[in-house]
Formats: structure tokens, sequence, C-alpha cells
């Protein structure tokens, strides 16, 4: 997914033959980069962070006559990057669920619409499923049409009950339904999907905090596509402040997708990535790696 920034960044670097970087060779270079990170939609924040590491470790340093300029500053621009990934932190969602005591474990699913929210919850309902959890799904989304049947369908496939109320009901008294069958059920988790019309919308985001408030969820998961650059980043931006984040997926990065957004929104958020998606298929999701970006990037 980062193909064309690694392309890039190899052949801006590649033409360095410095013995020393001075100021100036450090700016004129780095004007170079700056603009390929943001037509890779990397947010200027990152931007900013990632000169000032390259500043701190390139700037002025001597280059031995037989280094190789190229591979120091993309070193450089490794440790930078890993720096940005690592501020995320990082959550094995199935060791945390069998970690935590309580059931059942909610899971309230955030996003807009478009995103492959739904799909997405029933790729995290298998693999639930495969390591022996129970499962319920609730569709709290009940403003979009065809919402109720498209989860149905999922759930049929899994084999998973649904908890449903018809269009226009309270998404949080669905929410609550499914809890509470939950747990008279003994049910080990609840994948609880909510609407997703426009993140600006004020009344989607009062009956989101309301579904908040009811499911008392143990995480607010939301899902980001990959594909839309520096909309996902302004997304979750307003996601975070309005309802609160825990963990984020990004879908869609088997599409040709900068990835800019990745970094952008690990920085921002300073919240796990949990899982990539990579196709429509249920267990094309795959636990999010950062040494899989490094590889990408740089190899």
């Amino acid at each position: 997914m980062f193909d064309n920034l690694r392309k890039g960044l190899s052949e801006l670097i590649s033409g360095l033959k410095y013995k020393k970087l001075t100021k100036e060779e450090f700016e004129e270079v780095f004007s170079d980069i700056e603009l390929l990170l943001l037509q890779n939609d990397v947010s200027l924040e990152v931007v900013e962070r990632i000169k000032e590491s390259l500043e701190k470790n390139v700037m002025g340093r001597e280059f031995k006559r037989f280094s190789n300029p190229s591979k120091i500053v993309l070193d450089a621009l490794r440790e930078a990057v890993i720096e940005i990934l690592d501020t995320a932190g990082s959550l094995d969602l199935i060791k945390y669920i069998k970690e935590r005591s309580s059931r059942p474990f909610k899971i309230v699913f955030l996003g807009v619409n478009g995103v492959g929210k739904t799909t997405t919850i029933a790729k995290i309902a298998w693999r639930l499923k495969k390591n022996g959890f129970s499962v319920v799904l609730a569709c709290s989304d009940t403003f979009r049409a065809g919402a109720i049947e498209q989860i149905k369908e999922w759930g049929d496939r899994l084999g998973v009950r649904v908890i449903t109320q018809q269009y226009g009901a309270d998404p949080a008294a669905v929410a609550y339904d499914a809890i509470v069958h939950a747990e008279s059920r003994g049910i080990d988790a609840v994948l609880v999907d909510t609407a997703g019309r426009q993140h600006t919308n004020i009344n989607l985001m009062d009956e989101l905090r309301k579904i908040v408030e009811v499911a008392e969820p143990d995480l607010r998961i939301l899902v980001l596509d990959s594909l839309t650059g520096q909309d996902a980043y302004r997304q979750a931006l307003e996601f975070n402040e309005k309802v609160g984040v825990d963990g984020v997926i990004f879908t869609k990065v088997d599409g040709d997708a900068k990835g800019g957004s990745i970094l952008t929104v690990a920085y921002a958020l300073r919240k796990p990535i949990l899982y990539l998606g990579v196709g429509q298929g249920l267990d094309d999701l795959v636990p999010f790696d950062k040494n899989i970006v490094i590889k990408n990037i740089f190899h």
C-alpha cells in the first residue's frame, strides 16, 4: 500500500552525494520529501514530526567516504515512521477479551456510511467464533435503508443471532435489548452496528453518545476507509472528540490506498489500529503489524 511513497523516497534520496548535509541542503531535500508525503495523504502535522526527527538525526552529520547517504537518510526516515506508529500503541483483541472477566464483552462500532462497517463487524464476529466465543449482533443502525436486511444476511451466514427493531426505532434501545439477550443466555460478546450518516451530523453524534451511554461498551472501534485519505483523518478527529474512540480498523487496504492516512490517524488519535481489511471474505481481516507497514515502505 506504500509502494508509491517508498519508490519516491528512494529516488529522491539516491541523489545525495554530500559528505555533510548542511541546513540548506536538508531543507532542499526535505521539501521534496514533504511534497511526496503530503501527496500520499500524510497530514502536515505528521510531516512536521518526521522533519523534526530527520533534522535531529541527519542534518550536520558527516557521511564517511564510503558511506551510503541514501541508506542513512532512509534509515532515519524508517525510525521516524516507527516512532509515529508507536504512539498508537497496540491491542490484541482476542487476548484482550479473554483477559476481561466481565461478560458479555461489548463493542460499539462507529464510522460513516460506505466504509465497510457492517462487513467488518461480520469479520470480527467470524474471528470471535473461531476463537470459541459466542456472539450476538445488534442492528442499532435504524436509519439507513437496507441496514437491517444486510446485517441479518450476515447473521444467517455466520449462524449468530441478530437483534433488531423496525426502522426509525431508538438505536440505544436495540443495543440494550441485545445486551439483555446476551446476559440472559450467557453469550460472550455483543457487537453493535451503528448509523453512519455524515459524521458532522449533530443528531447522529447525539444518537451515538446515547448508544454509548446505554451500552457502556468495553471498546468503541472506529472503522475508516483507507482510500479516503485526509477525510479519514477528519472523521477520526470528529468521532474521537464527539463520541470517543478506543481503537481503529482500516478497510479497503487491498485497494489503491496511498497509506498516509494510517500514519496520520495513528499519530492524531494515539489509539491502537487493530486490523486491516484486505478483501470482502470473512478471513480478509489481518491483525495490524507495524513491521509490515515499515517493510512495505522501505523494502
